[in-house]
């Protein structure tokens, strides 16, 4: 694959018109119309971590990402855990993003009736799934393909909506409470600390999974660089595309009608489709089901390609780094992570369909954590470059971990805001704690158990030591428009 392939599959992998529905909601219930700025302000550790994975890209061509550059520059107890938050992220989201791509899927053609009946509903979504994987062990070149027709299909239906609403707004007929747009939307500050807070974890979510790009380094033309730059660039298409939608979403609707249906989740969109489109609502559901279907398959690479890299490394059993012999695909890897996805789906879905919604709210704890990890890692990894010069010292020092300082902030905030029962999907107590604590405690702590089980098993993986960078210069390529 190509430059464009990496890029195309680091945006879908975001799933930009079902995160942008699901998170506008709460967003403006919780900071107003200053949305548009807090998805501006949640750009910046992604940007910082982002030059990290380039960086660390550069010097190691791993599939395995942050586990193997955190092996690389921490040692194999961090490495490790940092494979596993990032394979584990797959499998909590990956049944929940089929489901949503179902439900819209179902609603664009007129069949709500099976949207609401939960059998139906439930085995399109494991059949999607598997169809899903198929084409990933096809081969990436398939997956490309793919990921091309329904990046475009998404993003036309995101522009074309935006542009419907703003007109709407200019003509005066839009909805009851419609805003202008002005400048100082732009400003995350104006809305305060505990709403920045809650408003900046959300915008990490909706940016999370641009590094697919990276993921498939190894199947990537140019490796050193091109990933690495596909990485960044996603990450600066998603700012453009969720500011600019974001704000006309704002606009057209007001903040009170967000924040009055900010329970509705991603179905927000659904309300508004027909509102804005009018009888061509199904634009705004057709970019919601692609976008959903689109990260359903592209979730699913850097779950198996992590694990592929950890079998590799002897981190994990050997047979979950067999390759396809005809797809030179993980063709192994890749099925246990949707199997595994598959069985979370429909087990939490039996608790009830709340508790599906806390199991991704749990996403946020490994995401932070394993982005923070990354930021870390290249710090350490180019420790003694740092003071050489100014570039050096901003890109593969500063930069890193001031994004690592940021997403370990904001885990800390996360895991005392989810302490709460009440502020989860459910409002249920689990051990008197809420929901999505519980799974991300449960999640960490099983993690650690197979990690000291599987040190006991096989030894080789645990004898690495960490290492640093050689020294070389860094090249002449910024990571940001080279």
């Amino acid at each position: 694959m190509g430059f464009t392939d990496a890029l195309v599959i680091g945006l879908n992998s975001t799933s930009p018109a079902y995160s942008l529905a699901a998170v506008i909601g709460p967003l403006v219930a919780l900071v107003g119309v200053t949305a548009p700025g807090v998805m501006l302000a949640s750009f910046v550790p992604m940007l910082l971590i982002a030059s990290a994975f380039y960086y660390l890209n550069k010097a190691d061509q791993d599939c395995g990402t942050t586990f193997s550059w955190v092996t690389r520059a921490l040692g194999p107890w961090a490495g490790w855990l940092g494979g596993w938050a990032v394979a584990m992220t797959g499998v909590l989201v990956v049944g929940s993003l089929a489901d949503v791509a179902v439900t819209f899927g179902l609603l664009t053609v007129g069949l709500d009736g099976w949207a609401d009946t939960a059998w139906i509903h439930q085995g399109l979504t494991v059949l999607l799934v598997l169809v899903m994987t198929a084409v990933c062990v096809v081969g990436t070149e398939a997956s490309a393909r793919l990921q091309n027709v329904l990046v475009l299909a998404q993003v036309a239906c995101l522009l074309v909506f935006a542009a419907v609403a703003l007109y709407r707004v200019h003509d005066g007929t839009a909805l009851t409470g419609s805003l202008t747009p002005e400048l100082h939307w732009l400003d995350p500050f104006a809305s305060g600390g505990a709403a920045l807070t809650g408003g900046l974890l959300l915008g990490v979510f909706i940016y999370w999974g641009w590094e697919s790009a990276v993921n498939l380094t190894e199947e990537v033309e140019d490796s050193a660089t091109a990933s690495g730059k596909a990485g960044v660039w996603s990450t600066v298409v998603l700012l453009v595309t969720y500011v600019s939608v974001g704000t006309a979403v704002v606009a057209y609707a007001g903040t009170a009608y967000l924040s009055d249906n900010a329970d509705e989740g991603e179905a927000v969109f659904a309300l508004l489709a027909g509102k804005v489109m009018g009888g061509w609502d199904w634009v705004v559901l057709l970019a919601i089901c692609t976008s959903a279907l689109a990260s359903t398959q592209t979730t699913i690479i850097p779950a198996s390609r992590t694990v592929l890299s950890m079998a590799r490394r002897h981190a994990l059993p050997a047979h979950f780094a067999r390759i396809h012999p005809r797809f030179r695909t993980p063709h192994t890897s890749t099925w246990w992570v949707a199997v595994v996805a598959i069985a979370w789906y429909l087990a939490v879905n039996a608790v009830s369909s709340n508790a599906l919604v806390d199991s991704v709210t749990a996403l946020s704890l490994l995401i932070a954590f394993y982005y923070a990890l990354t930021g870390i890692a290249c710090a350490v990894y180019y420790r003694h470059r740092l003071l050489r010069s100014i570039r050096e010292f901003l890109f593969l020092g500063l930069g890193p971990l001031t994004g690592a300082a940021l997403l370990a902030w904001l885990l800390v905030e996360s895991v005392a805001d989810m302490a709460d029962p009440a502020s989860s999907a459910s409002g249920t107590s689990w051990f008197g704690l809420g929901p999505p604590l519980v799974i991300g405690i449960g999640i960490a702590a099983t993690g650690v158990l197979v990690m000291f089980v599987w040190r006991r098993v096989s030894t080789t993986y645990w004898a690495e030591r960490p290492s640093v960078a050689a020294e070389e210069p860094m090249g002449d390529a910024a990571p940001v428009g080279a």
